[in-house]
């Protein structure tokens, strides 16, 4: 096989290939390898000429070998024996005779040229029928660890593209003139524009035209629920599966990344103004970003001992490896923004008090406080809500002890309650810590899982069981009061809820004693009550958020703004970054006006 990397154009299924004068296929088997047959003139001596399927040219071999750069004097059909050359027709690219060859897609019959200099990527293959053939292109999967052996580390599943899948993908995006997956996405990232520069190999570029909009597409491109979102209103999947855009934004964040092409921006300029933000999550890390680079003194006030909110204490390792959201976190610092850790707005400081001392604030604490059902029993030993088991999962890495001092949580039947990504999460983590069975229970159906498709189908390969239309009434506990089983009731789905989902109703006479020496609650969190009690006056809603203007995310108290989870209640972290983008952009705005004002009164009283 000659060695030469073709990049112009891949099918992952076979192309059949003909003669345009005899009609006959060039497909033949050859070594149990479907490939294309020709017959070429080279240096005025007759050779064999196999091509791959995909019409990689030189790519599979010859009876003579090719020089560099050198050039077939012709190419002949081995059927009809007649030259395919066009003479019509020459390489785009570097002048050469090409020869015309016919490939089937969609069902119809489209002209193809190839060029015949050796080391030439050129095809002739013009723009409306390649858009017609990338139907044809099937979505391209990610390379995982293997289920059997995942199910015992913590290391992440999906290895990520490769250089060729990135571009077989990126090669399915239609380009649209009105690209509705932008209005998909909740920071409006270039979508078209990233997937182009991808399929034209300028990676770099592709990640910086999404740092336009995202700063962190590493982060966004693993967790984001891209199939509600962006990919939800992709073209394609009206007639085929979407365009992987998480995917493709992972793989050009991590080329980035991993080829030390991340560049700081120097800040021009300083307001003189200073920012605070409360919490580390993403909404906090999207206002500290925005707001340095407008030239603004920020300060991010966290109150656990290391930074990153959620992705770092609630998304597990294998899912999101704590390496990427430290390079996110040093790139801030790098930046110029102020982390204290350790600080707990509300008890430490007040909001008030940050006012003092700062033009701003942003509140992004997040929802973190435990929901537990109120079941009888529930102090049982052995039952842990998501954030407590998370949070000694991940941020306190009780999957590395004695390594680390916080003891791991383990049972050999474990138990999760709940069926959205962080149900999911636990009942993964769970099973790497050992446990012999896990099962989810949740009351609905399978359709109405809230958790992404991704997740359950990663979770049904690890061997997790799902107990669905099925909801616990009672805790079960040893004579040592830890819980040794759960008493349950099978459910059946009657008219919609408020939410649009059909409401699960209990089926009488259907309990049942579920075994299970650990459990984890995982149906949902509530705001913390902490910043609130030293801030009585910032207006809450009836759920018991903080209550914004969805124009700006400013709060009751003026200059204070909130955006995430404590705003909406357990979201998505593409949709605090969101929240932290409209309030980072009404920030700047009001503050603008307000130096304009001081200015024009210094400017007036320097007069009189």
């Amino acid at each position: 096989m000659l060695d030469h990397d073709v990049k112009y154009l891949k099918f992952k299924t076979y192309l059949n290939t003909y003669c345009p004068h005899c009609h006959n296929s060039f497909n033949v088997d050859k070594k149990g390898v479907n490939q294309i047959e020709f017959k070429a003139i080279y240096k005025g001596e007759e050779i064999d000429l196999y091509l791959s399927p995909y019409l990689d040219v030189f790519e599979i071999e010859s009876s003579v070998e090719i020089a560099k750069d050198g050039t077939l004097d012709d190419l002949v059909c081995p059927h009809c024996q007649k030259s395919l050359l066009n003479k019509e027709v020459s390489c785009g690219e570097c002048g050469s005779a090409v020869g015309e060859v016919i490939i089937s897609a969609l069902s119809k019959l489209i002209p193809f040229y190839i060029c015949t200099k050796y080391g030439c990527e050129w095809h002739g293959l013009s723009k409306r029928d390649e858009r017609r053939i990338k139907l044809k292109i099937p979505r391209q999967d990610m390379p995982e660890q293997d289920q059997t052996l995942r199910v015992h580390n913590f290391q992440e599943v999906p290895y990520g593209y490769t250089t060729e899948l990135a571009l077989l993908e990126a090669g399915r995006c239609l380009q649209c003139k009105k690209p509705l997956c932008v209005e998909g996405c909740p920071v409006n990232v270039p979508i078209p524009e990233f997937i182009s520069l991808v399929a034209e190999e300028d990676f770099d570029g592709a990640a910086k035209k999404i740092k336009e909009t995202n700063l962190f597409p590493a982060i966004c491109g693993r967790v984001c629920p891209q199939e509600s979102q962006c990919e939800e209103k992709c073209i394609m999947g009206h007639k085929d599966e979407p365009v992987a855009i998480g995917r493709l934004e992972r793989f050009v964040a991590d080329y980035e990344r991993k080829m030390d092409l991340v560049k700081v921006p120097i800040i021009n300029g300083n307001t003189g103004q200073k920012i605070a933000v409360v919490g580390s999550g993403p909404g906090g890390l999207t206002v500290a970003a925005d707001m340095r680079q407008l030239g603004y003194g920020v300060t991010v006030f966290e109150a656990l001992h290391e930074t990153g909110g959620v992705l770092t204490y609630g998304i597990p390792e294998f899912r999101l490896p704590k390496s990427i959201v430290q390079f996110e976190i040093n790139f801030l610092k790098e930046l110029g923004v102020r982390i204290e850790t350790n600080q707990v707005i509300g008890n430490i400081h007040t909001v008030d008090e940050l006012l003092e001392e700062f033009d701003a604030v942003f509140v992004g604490v997040g929802a973190g406080l435990p929901t537990f059902m109120g079941l009888e029993n529930e102090s049982l030993g052995n039952i842990f809500s998501a954030n407590e088991y998370l949070t000694r999962m991940n941020l306190m890495k009780a999957y590395l002890f004695p390594e680390y001092d916080t003891p791991m949580p383990k049972g050999s039947s474990v138990t999760v309650i709940g069926g959205g990504n962080v149900a999911m999460d636990c009942a993964r983590t769970a099973k790497r810590t050992g446990a012999s069975e896990v099962t989810i229970v949740y009351r609905r159906s399978r359709h109405e899982l809230p958790a992404r498709g991704e997740e359950v189908h990663h979770a049904e390969e690890e061997g997790i069981k799902f107990k669905l239309l099925t909801n616990p009434i009672k805790y079960i506990g040893t004579d040592h009061n830890s819980v040794k089983g759960m008493e349950c009731i099978k459910m059946k789905l009657g008219e919609p809820d408020a939410s649009g989902r059909r409401r699960p109703v209990p089926i009488e006479g259907s309990n049942f004693i579920l075994d299970t020496d650990l459990v984890i609650v995982a149906v949902g969190t509530g705001p913390n009550p902490v910043i609130f009690q030293s801030t009585p006056d910032m207006k809450r809603n009836k759920w018991g958020y903080i209550d914004v203007n969805p124009e700006t995310n400013e709060t009751s108290k003026e200059f204070v703004y909130a955006g995430g989870d404590i705003v909406t209640g357990s979201a998505t972290v593409i949709e605090a970054m969101g929240a932290g983008r409209i309030a980072a952009r009404a920030m700047h705005e009001k503050l603008s006006a307000l130096r304009k004002k001081n200015t024009k009164k210094a400017k007036s009283e320097s007069k009189a």
